[in-house]
C-alpha cells in the first residue's frame, strides 16, 4: 500500500502578492514547500515524493529540501512546466514503475494532517479510481448571472450537496496517466484539479473527510492563518514535551 506523492511547485502564486514563488514563502523561517513535504512524509504509506520545481530553479529547490530534510528522505526534484497540469505530468513520469498508487498535493497546503493522507491512500488501495478529501460547504451559495449589466442571483444552491475539495488527491496510477493523456489542455491554463480531469475522462471520484488544517494558502490572509496554526502547533508540542519530562521525573 505504498504511495508516491507528486507536489507541483513551479507556479508563482501571484494572488499571494509580490515576493518569492508561493511554495518558497516562509512560515516560521521554513519554506512552505518544506512544511508540505514534511507533512506528507509523516503519513504511513508515503514512501516517495516528487517535487516539480520551476525549470530554472531545480538545483535551488533540491538544495533547499536537502537542508531541511533527513538525507534519507525519499524526495526527488524534477523540472516542472508552464501549467500545473504539465508539472503533474512531468512529475508522474519520474515516479518509479513500482508505484500503483499516486497522490497529487498542493505545495500551498503545508499542514495537511497525516490521517487525511492515509485515508486517501487507503481508499485508493480499496479499489477507488480517484479519491479527494473534502469538507462540507458551510456558506450559503448563490448562482449568479449578468442581467442588465449587474450580477443577479439566479438561484440558491443546495449546499448539502456541495463539498470543498482539498488535496492530496489520490489515484490509481493508470487512471491518472490516462486522464492526462486524454485530457489535452482544458482552456489556456490547463486543468487545475486532477480529479476533475478524471471526471471529464469518465472516471469515478470518491470523497473522504478532509480537514480544516489542510487549507490552501492563496491570499495574504491565508498566510496569517498558516502562521497562527504553526504557532499553535509549536505551543502544543512544547506543552507535550513538558508533560513527558514531568512524567519521566516522577518515574
Amino acid at each position: 500500500m505504498n504511495a508516491a506523492v507528486l507536489v507541483p511547485a513551479a507556479g508563482r502564486g501571484e494572488r499571494l502578492g509580490p515576493g518569492a514563488p508561493k511554495a518558497l514563502r516562509e512560515l516560521g523561517d521554513i519554506p512552505m514547500l518544506v512544511h508540505a513535504v514534511r507533512s506528507l512524509l509523516a503519513a504511513r504509506g508515503v514512501t516517495a515524493v516528487v517535487v516539480a520545481a520551476p525549470p530554472d530553479g531545480v538545483a535551488g529547490v533540491r538544495d533547499l529540501l536537502a537542508a531541511h530534510l533527513s538525507p534519507r528522505s525519499p524526495v526527488q526534484v524534477v523540472a516542472g512546466g508552464a501549467t500545473r497540469q504539465e508539472s503533474v505530468r512531468l512529475a508522474l513520469a519520474a515516479v518509479s514503475a513500482e508505484y500503483d498508487i499516486v497522490l497529487v498535493h498542493d505545495a500551498a497546503r503545508p499542514f495537511v494532517p497525516a490521517e487525511v493522507v492515509e485515508a486517501v491512500i487507503a481508499a485508493v488501495a480499496e479499489g477507488a479510481d480517484a479519491v479527494v478529501p473534502a469538507l462540507p460547504v458551510v456558506d450559503t451559495v448563490k448562482e449568479v448571472a449578468a442581467v442588465d449589466g449587474a450580477e443577479t442571483v439566479v438561484r440558491t444552491v443546495d449546499r448539502s450537496l456541495l463539498r470543498a475539495v482539498q488535496t492530496p488527491q489520490g489515484f490509481r496510477r493508470a487512471v491518472l496517466a490516462r486522464a492526462h493523456a486524454e485530457a489535452g489542455g482544458f482552456g489556456t491554463e490547463g486543468a487545475t484539479d486532477d480529479a476533475g480531469m478524471v471526471e471529464r475522462t469518465g472516471g469515478t471520484v470518491v470523497v473522504v473527510p478532509g480537514s480544516e488544517e489542510a487549507f490552501k494558502v492563496t491570499r495574504p490572509f491565508d498566510l496569517l492563518l498558516a502562521r497562527a496554526l504553526l504557532e499553535r502547533r509549536a505551543a502544543e508540542a512544547a506543552i507535550a514535551s513538558t508533560d513527558r519530562t514531568e512524567i519521566d521525573v516522577v518515574r
